[in-house]
């Protein structure tokens, strides 16, 4: 989101982090880390479904619990368009290739969606860890006000880099195999969305079954 907040100032510059990003994002030690991160963080995800037997939360937890789950059906249409894209057809990600694509098919809206339950669920995340701490009661209100800055600020970013594109008229020349590229990332992202629906719902019927079972006669 930081990156899609140098938007505001320009295209260009937008592009320019991008890149630096990449070269951090897709080197073997950051890849492992982060997707074997997502990997614990789903498997204690589908733990907390099987496993808990009390689901009268406070409102924070809903709303963690909630944003946590919505996110991947987002994200993933996003990492296969990314990183798939560039695995299988060395599609390089860039704003202008993506803004141009999200603009044709008119969905830009969805692209900012993205944006909203991730970082609400992790900053919720953190909060519900470091509340206990004096300092952190201490600047609750400045993180609240960065809770709202830092995606408003990307939001500006992406509408300023939309205008931009526009401004500079046709898309770039579509490539020799991007029927292909678009049906198969289509056909991954569609696979990808009903494991990820089929495991969520296959941890939270066998958690219920199980407390029924373990449960005295």
């Amino acid at each position: 989101m930081a990156n899609h907040a140098l938007g505001i100032f320009s295209l260009a510059l937008a592009e320019s982090g991008l890149r630096l990003e990449m070269v951090f994002w897709r080197s073997t030690t950051a890849t492992l880390f982060l997707y074997g991160a997502a990997m614990m963080h789903f498997s204690l995800a589908l733990w907390t479904l099987y496993d808990r037997r009390e689901w009268r939360l406070p409102w924070i937890e809903i709303l963690r619990l909630a944003s946590g789950f919505s996110f991947p059906l987002l994200l993933i249409g996003h990492a296969v368009t990314t990183r798939l894209g560039d695995t299988l057809f060395a599609i390089k990600p860039s704003y202008a290739l993506v803004i141009t694509n999200l603009l044709v098919s008119g969905r830009q809206g969805m692209q900012l969606a993205l944006l909203a339950p991730g970082w609400l669920h992790g900053c919720l995340g953190l909060w519900i860890t470091l509340r206990h701490f004096q300092a952190m009661r201490t600047i609750k209100h400045s993180l609240i006000a960065l809770v709202v800055l830092v995606p408003l600020l990307a939001a500006a970013g992406f509408f300023r880099m939309a205008a931009e594109v526009l401004a500079i008229g046709s898309p770039p020349p579509a490539r020799p195999n991007a029927a292909i590229a678009q049906a198969t990332l289509a056909a991954w992202k569609d696979d990808l969305t009903m494991a990820y629906l089929g495991a969520v719902l296959a941890a939270f019927v066998l958690g219920r079954l199980h407390a029924v079972l373990r449960r005295p006669a």
